[in-house]
């Protein structure tokens, strides 16, 4: 399927942005699930939730399991034990509507090298069964933000490695899924884009979308996610707002950074 391939180009550090405060139906619900590549579990009974209109961030080093996670909840590992729903909805019960809630953005951006900009977006408004009219409204719109409609007719062998991720972007953020899957986003994007895609998000946010986004800029991270995920050795090895880490850890002034690095070395014997 052309949904699928979508999935396979795009990996996830998990941020929330949420409504502080506030009862917050699930988007994404991960239960107790344990599962890798192989049958040695590389995820260790791991539960998080991602809420409507929430940006929720999983934070870890290399290996942690992060992208791991990310390919269970795309559907591109079956979990070995444990349950993802999205919108009450496994994989398994309810494929097509599963994948369909999904809009999933690559570390790595990878495009067809035969098909232009246009038909970049003609096929993902064609895989999510977008009406044309208001999906190139939509489109539109966006490919001015990222500076790219006088782009439509170049190939990807004429777009750099920023504007290649722009284009991963637009045709992700077309689609206003339910849940958004974004791996690692700020790589290759110059200062004026990160700002758009930050902005994006918040309205995306807004509209009720339920946001999984994987970074290392931390200082990002803890500027715009109010929930947090720390994942170490494929276990949580906690979560909350940046205060109730600060708490946990048992300091109020402490980064997101810090926060992370002295969690992790606690649980490793001072590493």
């Amino acid at each position: 399927m052309v949904f699928t391939t979508v999935l396979h180009e795009t990996y996830v550090i998990i941020c929330v942005i949420g409504l502080k405060g506030t009862n917050l139906n699930m988007t994404l619900k991960i239960n107790n699930l344990t599962g890798g590549y192989s049958r040695i579990p590389v995820l260790k009974d791991i539960s998080f939730e991602v809420g409507d209109g929430q940006l929720v961030g999983l934070i870890g080093l290399n290996g942690a399991g992060k992208s791991t996670t990310i390919n269970h909840v795309i559907g591109l590992l079956v979990p070995q034990k444990g349950k993802i729903t999205i919108d009450g909805n496994t994989l398994m019960d309810d494929p097509q509507n599963y994948k369909s809630k999904i809009a999933y953005i690559p570390e790595l951006p990878v495009l067809y090298p035969e098909l232009t900009l246009r038909e970049h977006l003609e096929l993902t408004m064609m895989a999510y069964g977008l009406e044309t009219t208001s999906a190139w409204q939509r489109a539109r719109v966006l490919l001015q933000t990222f500076r790219l409609e006088n782009k439509l007719d170049w190939f990807p062998a004429k777009f750099s490695k920023g504007m290649r991720q722009k284009v991963m972007i637009v045709c992700a953020f077309v689609t206003q899924a339910k849940l958004y899957v974004i791996d690692e986003p700020f790589l290759g994007l110059d200062p004026l884009a990160t700002r758009d895609l930050l902005n994006l998000i918040a309205a995306e946010k807004k509209r009720g979308a339920g946001i999984l986004m994987s970074t290392h800029v931390l200082d990002t991270a803890q500027e715009y996610c109010d929930h947090f995920v720390l994942l170490h050795e494929g276990r949580v090895r906690a979560q909350g707002t940046l205060e109730q880490l600060r708490d946990l850890y048992g300091d109020l002034n402490a980064s997101l950074t810090e926060l992370y690095l002295g969690m992790t070395q606690d649980v490793n014997g001072n590493e």
